[in-house]
């Protein structure tokens, strides 16, 4: 019966491990989808400019006067990035989400081993 209690301990340590994963990935889309919301408003500031309005860029304590297209190719970069890295992310989740749910179903099998025995045993 200890080998039974330690196997459910590591399978759920286990499990534990992979929902602690989980949550920090969720954080980090979640912190590209802000990043994400950010850059489009800016892209969307950008497209009612007109070409002749100055741009500038902040760059440490000092603000620099920036060409506008090197500007929107910045944003526009940085949005690409931003979409490569949430879709990276998601696959990582979805990943995670079908180890978990295979340790969950390990997890149920187990212990529905367990109580057959115990119910042989005790019979």
């Amino acid at each position: 019966m200890a080998d039974a209690q330690k196997k459910m301990q590591a399978l759920s340590d286990e499990f534990q491990q992979l929902q602690t994963e989980l949550d920090g990935l969720v954080d980090a889309r979640q912190k590209l989808e802000s990043q994400q919301q950010e850059n489009l408003g800016v892209q969307k500031e950008f497209d009612s400019l007109d070409d002749e309005s100055n741009i500038y860029k902040l760059i440490g304590p000092v603000l620099l006067k920036q060409d506008k297209t090197e500007a929107v190719m910045a944003v526009n970069g940085r949005l690409e990035f931003i979409e490569k890295e949430i879709k990276r992310i998601e696959g990582q989740i979805q990943e995670n989400q079908d180890k978990a749910d295979k340790k969950r179903t390990e997890i149920v099998q187990f212990q529905t081993q367990v109580q057959q025995q115990a119910a042989a045993a005790s019979a």
